[in-house]
């Protein structure tokens, strides 16, 4: 009785150990897919902050140069300060002489 019984340990150790292995293999495989997920994820989002990044390049480029078309325009603007005055008397015909036909 005492062969069959180690016998039978030994399945149970050999049984478990698989088990093990097969589980640390799957966790392994589970950390890998995680570690590529987030990989990609990173790219992803280096990708976009270039492309932010190029953007807000543009957009600063193109608020200077509006701000020195709006400077000249105040230079030469028949009315005086014709922003101040739109903002305290919005009127249509004053908004008229200041744009350009």
């Amino acid at each position: 009785a005492d062969v069959f019984q180690s016998h039978e340990e030994d399945d149970r150790k050999v049984r478990r150990r698989e088990k093990n292995r097969v589980a640390a293999q799957r966790s392994r495989k589970k950390q890998t897919q995680k570690a590529d997920k987030l990989h990609e994820e990173y790219e992803s989002l280096e990708q976009e902050n270039t492309s932010l990044k190029r953007e807000i390049g543009k957009l600063t480029d193109e608020m200077k140069h509006l701000s020195e078309v709006l400077k000249d325009h105040e230079k030469i603007c028949p009315l005086l300060h014709c922003t101040m005055n739109f903002v305290t008397v919005p009127r249509p015909d004053a908004l008229a002489s200041c744009l350009p036909r």
